[in-house]
């Protein structure tokens, strides 16, 4: 019996880099194989802000297994069949936006655990092992513990909170969210602000204290994004499909216009 390996997992595991792509406007499975081929280690599913359906992302989700790369689903909600369901479909990480307490991470990582870590309800047949009928125990065992489950830190409270998060059995990593947490410090889109160095310096030393991984997405400057990588920042989404999209197809254009004059 075989399981798909936890690309990213593996990487953090032994400290190094693990690289993400966000998906928001990719609708198909070819979106996995192109994600393999750029370069990254994991796709970011962005279902809180996107139209994706459960199909689609199921559809990425075996893609990215097929093809070695890590599917992660970030949910809308903390309500457990938000994160279960994507887990039965393909998913091999769980992204909760807005983990404020530690009370929040509890549930969280109670909800996508097995028993007797969690109570998780046991599927019949999964992706993640091609649909292999395996026992039921194995099948737990494996999902336990090569499933990452990722807490991500949006708020002031979130970062005050974030020493209690990382704490919590059955959280792998916090996450800042920076989009978000640069708005609510008052300063939108300045990741390196002081607050926002503040924050990251927090949530590294909180998740090296328990042996959790630090990370981030939603930052959307590059020399930010260098800074908080060397200060210990593993678990990186770096970018999304439409932006990277975007960055392209504008400087082919600004190219050929100028070529032109």
């Amino acid at each position: 019996m075989s399981m798909t390996e936890n690309v990213a997992r593996r990487r953090v595991e032994a400290g190094q880099l693990a690289l993400g792509m966000g998906v928001r406007q990719s609708r198909t499975a070819d979106h996995a194989l192109l994600s393999r081929t750029c370069g990254f280690d994991w796709i970011f599913l962005d279902l809180e802000h996107s139209s994706l359906s459960i199909q689609q992302t199921s559809d990425i989700c075996s893609a990215a297994l097929a093809a070695g790369i890590t599917p992660f689903v970030r949910v809308s909600s903390h309500h457990h069949q938000d994160a279960t369901r994507y887990l039965d479909t393909g998913a091999m990480g769980i992204i909760v936006p807005d983990v404020d307490l530690p009370e929040q991470a509890e549930s969280i990582a109670r909800n996508c655990r097995f028993p007797p870590r969690g109570k998780r309800s046991i599927p019949s047949a999964v992706p993640q092992v091609f649909f292999e009928p395996i026992p039921t125990g194995t099948m737990m065992e494996l999902f336990n513990r090569e499933v990452m489950v990722v807490a991500m830190l949006e708020s002031p409270l979130a970062i005050e909170n974030a020493d209690a998060i990382a704490a919590v059995d059955g959280i792998d990593a916090i996450i800042i969210g920076g989009n978000d947490l640069t708005a609510r410090y008052g300063v939108p889109g300045q990741f390196e602000a002081p607050q926002m160095r503040n924050a990251f310096e927090t949530v590294i030393t909180s998740a090296k204290r328990h042996g959790k991984i630090p990370g981030f997405a939603g930052v959307g400057d590059e020399k930010a994004q260098i800074r908080y990588i060397r200060e210990g920042c593993l678990l990186v989404q770096c970018g999304t499909d439409i932006a990277f999209l975007q960055a392209a197809a504008s400087a082919k254009v600004r190219l050929l216009r100028e070529s032109a004059r």
